[in-house]
């Protein structure tokens, strides 16, 4: 049975635009941070209410071809309920 989400799986590309997004501007709190360089990425896994996010900072990662397609298989979008944008 289907309980709830555990959290969300999101790439990115850029640390610093990514993590002011999710944290200053949406308000998630930062829960963990790992840089590792075995893997070329670092982590920043954040959390507002019962939602936490798995952010993935990989420079070097692929775009989803063809763009900008949302009907490609894969995540399409993420929504977020704000007071005032």
């Amino acid at each position: 049975m289907f309980k709830n989400v555990h959290h969300i799986a999101i790439i990115g590309t850029d640390y610093i635009k990514t993590r002011e997004f999710y944290v200053d501007k949406l308000g998630f709190e930062v829960i963990s941070e790992h840089n590792r360089p075995e893997k070329n990425d670092i982590i920043i896994n954040v959390k507002r209410e019962n939602v936490v996010l798995e952010i993935f900072i990989k420079e070097d990662a692929p775009l989803r071809a063809p763009l900008p397609n949302p009907e490609n298989t894969g995540l399409r979008h993420l929504a977020f309920k704000v007071k005032d944008v």
